[in-house]
């Protein structure tokens, strides 16, 4: 599978490595990170079987989450991008990022850039985001994308916000 890559001024969302795993298991064993994805961190094991999720993905659908790496130091930043496996609720947009970046609007500018991919390459007339009622800055980050509250489900035993937007009209 041959991931695309995006660029903003300050990111770069390029595909999975495996040398990406170290960084993608730290950042899965931060409890306050994982608090509102699953509600709690992930040993090794765990992680690496997302990691792979998130690899598999790709090769399946021909979209998914992009690793986002801060090209003034090459660091993984986190992961933003599109799910849609079977049963999920719609096509979603998500965005996790590790905690020393958070509050620097990488997740909005990465997410509004897989935004215009999403609308424009993959032709999706609307996207979803699933957000956990209390995470107050991933719903911020939907907000600021110009999502709605369009309203809720139960996602692997949790309730959800559906935070949505259509594709803009030019």
């Amino acid at each position: 599978m041959n991931v695309i890559t995006l660029e903003t001024d300050r990111l770069k969302l390029r595909g999975w490595r495996n040398e990406d795993f170290d960084e993608f298991a730290e950042l899965c064993a931060d409890a306050e990170v994982m608090r509102f994805i699953g509600g709690k961190p992930v040993d090794r094991l765990e992680a690496w079987r997302q990691f792979a999720f998130h690899v598999g993905h790709w090769e399946l659908r021909g979209y998914g989450h992009w690793v986002v790496e801060e090209k003034s130091t090459g660091r993984l930043v986190g992961r933003v991008g599109f799910l849609n496996p079977v049963g999920w609720p719609a096509f979603e947009i998500g965005w996790t990022l590790k905690r020393e970046f958070w509050g620097k609007g990488y997740a909005s500018e990465a997410a509004r850039r897989a935004l215009q991919y999403g609308f424009n390459e993959l032709d999706k007339p609307h996207i979803i985001s699933l957000i956990h009622p209390e995470n107050k800055a991933s719903i911020h980050v939907a907000e600021r994308l110009g999502e709605t509250l369009e309203g809720k489900t139960e996602l692997f035993g949790h309730d959800v916000l559906i935070y949505g937007i259509d594709r803009p009209t030019n």
